[in-house]
């Protein structure tokens, strides 16, 4: 009798939630595609992992709120998926989800009208959802009404964002229509940001705004980073001229010799060294990586201890000569010092173990481990780590 009350109490409890919560969907995703394009609505989309903490936070702590489940469900077609399992790893695939909770809202073309992550209170979520909720999006895409000639400045910072990644010309073509429609409003430090997120040459149109505004972009960044990314700007075409795409390495003669015209040496040797760390480890070549970071994080209190651990990370996965070693370890050592993480620790250990100091390594690996576990993160590579080390 017992067991049977158990399972009936749980049956309510599922039944009741299912009441009380955003009414998702429980069909294909073709499905859901179709209902929206029938009803003239937006599919909103809960991707989300079953091990997701923050996942399961939004389902106990906002999707049951009154005021998220009534706007939701009146205006939009709900679903939600497993991004690991059965359709979801179709629709992870196609949308790039690699983060949970990723949050969509499609027309019923499945195209993205709005994309976010991560767990959000409820004027978070709700902001969010009336943002989507454009009227003009339900039967047209975001490309369609820019090629329209769309100019309204929040649906143009929307785009930006959405695009930003999965199709930057796009994106890129739109802040300038952005900003030449808002020349003469003041200039907020978002707007700053992407300015110079999308600011690649002295030739793009977004250049005239960066000089043409100098004082205001200053006042949110500084004049010595506002000269900093000047530099770069000037010298990107440089570094096109200068890379060789069959091969992924800079002719450093090349490069110098269209570079110091314009900036002068030292910039052009931080400028180029910059772009070898930058670039070098995704093609492989870590001897190139090697001498850059040398010479680059050589003044190492000038850099922030997080960067200098990613630097110190990729010392310790593919460097073996000894004094590089020991720089990489100061470096590591740096962000040891400012804060103990499972992350750091581990590297730190790693270091030492590749420098031959057992004694450090094993000290430094037990505590990632502990960290670790503590804190609920995973300690697999501390105990490998551990384990070689017996």
């Amino acid at each position: 009798m017992k067991k049977l009350f158990s399972i009936i109490l749980l049956s309510f409890s599922v039944l009741f939630f299912a009441q009380e919560s955003i009414d998702f969907q429980t069909t294909t995703f073709k499905e859901v595609l179709a209902k929206a394009k029938r009803e003239k609505k937006l599919v909103f989309m809960d991707a989300f992992a079953s091990w997701c903490g923050p996942c399961k936070m939004m389902e106990k702590n906002i999707f049951p709120i009154k005021s998220v489940k009534e706007y939701y469900n009146a205006n939009f077609i709900n679903s939600r998926f497993d991004m690991e399992k059965g359709e979801g790893r179709e629709i992870a695939m196609k949308y790039g989800i690699r983060s949970y909770p990723t949050f969509l809202f499609l027309n019923g073309d499945g195209e993205v009208v709005s994309k976010s992550y991560g767990y959000m209170d409820e004027n978070q979520f709700l902001s969010f959802a009336k943002e989507a909720n454009n009227p003009k999006l339900k039967n047209n895409s975001y490309k369609e009404l820019f090629d329209k000639g769309e100019t309204d400045p929040e649906f143009l910072i929307n785009m930006m964002k959405l695009y930003s990644d999965s199709d930057y010309p796009l994106a890129k073509k739109v802040s300038e229509r952005y900003f030449s429609i808002r020349k003469n409003e003041p200039m907020t430090r978002e707007e700053v940001g992407l300015l110079l997120y999308f600011l690649k040459s002295p030739t793009d149109e977004n250049y005239k705004i960066f000089t043409g505004r100098r004082a205001e972009i200053v006042a949110v960044m500084s004049e010595d980073i506002y000269k900093q990314f000047d530099v770069n700007i000037k010298l990107s075409s440089v570094m096109e001229r200068s890379f060789d795409q069959k091969t992924g390495i800079i002719n450093d003669d090349l490069f110098y010799q269209d570079a110091i015209p314009l900036v002068g040496k030292t910039e052009a040797e931080t400028a180029l060294n910059r772009m070898k760390i930058t670039l070098y480890p995704n093609i492989g070549n870590f001897a190139g990586y090697e001498k850059a970071a040398l010479s680059y994080y050589k003044n190492s209190e000038n850099f922030d201890p997080e960067e200098l651990l990613k630097a110190a990370w990729i010392f310790s996965e593919h460097v073996s000569d000894p004094s590089s070693l020991k720089q990489a370890q100061d470096w590591a050592e740096k962000s040891v010092m400012k804060s103990e993480t499972a992350e750091n620790t581990y590297i730190l250990a790693k270091l030492y173990a590749k420098a031959g100091k057992k004694e450090n390594a094993v000290m430094y690996a037990e505590l990632s481990k502990h960290l670790a576990e503590t804190q609920g993160k995973d300690a697999t590579s501390a105990k490998k780590l551990l384990e070689t080390l017996k």
